[in-house]
């Protein structure tokens, strides 16, 4: 876990603090601030979290991207009358598949 991603998460970075070390694992030594240093389990739900929303994130994006380059150029093929509805929706579920959003 990164304590850092995880300080930045929960809104505790008005405080300062040191680290064991600058990367993974690492714990903190030193806490000074208005907050109360966070538990080791406030750390992991806040890390979890921030993990769990930069990949909705970019799933989001990357779904997004898929759609506009792949999706929309078949849907205005489908309304030109060039390509059936159903190959457009086969590409906007390809795409869902591809870029399946975190549970």
């Amino acid at each position: 876990m990164d304590i850092n991603i995880a300080i930045d998460y929960l809104g505790l970075n008005a405080n300062r603090y040191k680290l064991t070390q600058s990367v993974p694992p690492h714990s903190i030594v030193e806490w000074d601030g208005p907050d109360p240093q966070p538990t080791e389990a406030e750390l992991e739900a806040g890390y979890t979290a921030a993990i769990a929303e930069l990949a909705l994130e970019q799933s989001k994006q990357q779904r997004a991207d898929a759609y506009r380059n792949e999706a929309d150029p078949l849907f205005f093929k489908y309304q030109a009358g060039e390509v059936t509805k159903e190959e457009w929706e086969a590409k906007r579920e390809e795409i869902r598949v591809r870029y399946p959003y975190p549970s």
